[in-house]
């Protein structure tokens, strides 16, 4: 079966939003002058990190919207009640820096030209269309994407199979005949996976997140890999694996 589309995650695919994110705290804690509560840098940005899976995991699951995240982030990260305009005043400073260090894996230009004439190109993402929409467009790739499609304001988001689907609808496409490439083991690569997608789990770090091995020492997909997706460290890989008959005839070569 042919796949006809790619549909791509942005954080930490085609973002490197962990870099940017390390590198725009850093900046903003020393501007704020806090970094002297923490006994290093490293502290710091862990308990940023700690704070903002905690309360993403509140947005994702309909528990708070998308600016209520971010308050509340501010408010549980810095241990202060601050009102709604304070904490986006401090979000707001912390943006300046963040955006500062915004850019593209170096991956991400040479797959989506590889990839141009033989594929359709769409987002799904678990953040809001007004932060991805101009992130995509300060990067320079958002004329890359026919549709770009964000949890926000589809009101549904990975793994939910919903989400995947809507993608699926808007290219006007079946599951079997659409990729997904996210770097989530789980709610990107299970949860397309389960949606009947091409599922495509980028682990750039080379490091399982489900086992904690390297590639090395894993020979392929570990026996705990979440099932039915495959595993890449790299975007240069996708453009074969793609071309390759997975499902209906010979096996990947990708773990």
């Amino acid at each position: 079966m042919t796949i006809r589309a790619v549909v791509w995650d942005i954080d930490d695919t085609i973002f490197d939003y962990t870099t940017a994110d390390r590198a725009g705290m850093r900046g903003h804690l020393a501007a704020e002058g806090l970094l002297d509560g923490y006994a290093s840098v490293e502290q710091a940005l862990g308990h940023w990190r700690e704070v903002t899976d905690q309360q993403w995991a509140r947005f994702a699951a309909g528990e708070a919207s998308f600016e209520g995240q971010r308050r509340d982030r501010v408010r549980v990260f810095l241990g202060e009640e601050l009102t709604d305009a304070e904490a986006d005043a401090w979000f707001l400073r912390y943006l300046g820096h963040y955006e500062a260090a915004w850019g593209l894996f170096p991956d991400v230009l040479p797959a989506l030209d590889t990839l141009a004439a033989s594929h359709r190109h769409a987002v799904l993402s678990n953040s809001s269309l007004h932060v991805q929409d101009r992130k995509l467009r300060v990067l320079g790739v958002h004329d890359r994407f026919e549709t770009v499609l964000c949890a926000a304001e589809l009101g549904v988001s990975k793994p939910e199979a919903r989400a995947f689907h809507a993608a699926c609808e808007a290219l006007a496409l079946p599951p079997h005949q659409v990729a997904y490439v996210g770097d989530h083991p789980e709610i990107d690569g299970q949860g397309a996976a389960d949606a009947g997608l091409f599922s495509v789990w980028i682990d750039r770090a080379g490091v399982s997140a489900v086992t904690g091995d390297t590639p090395d020492t894993r020979e392929g997909a570990a026996p705990d890999q979440p099932a039915g997706l495959r595993r890449i460290t790299s975007l240069t890989e996708l453009p074969v694996l793609l071309a390759a008959d997975t499902r209906f005839g010979a096996p990947s070569t990708f773990g």
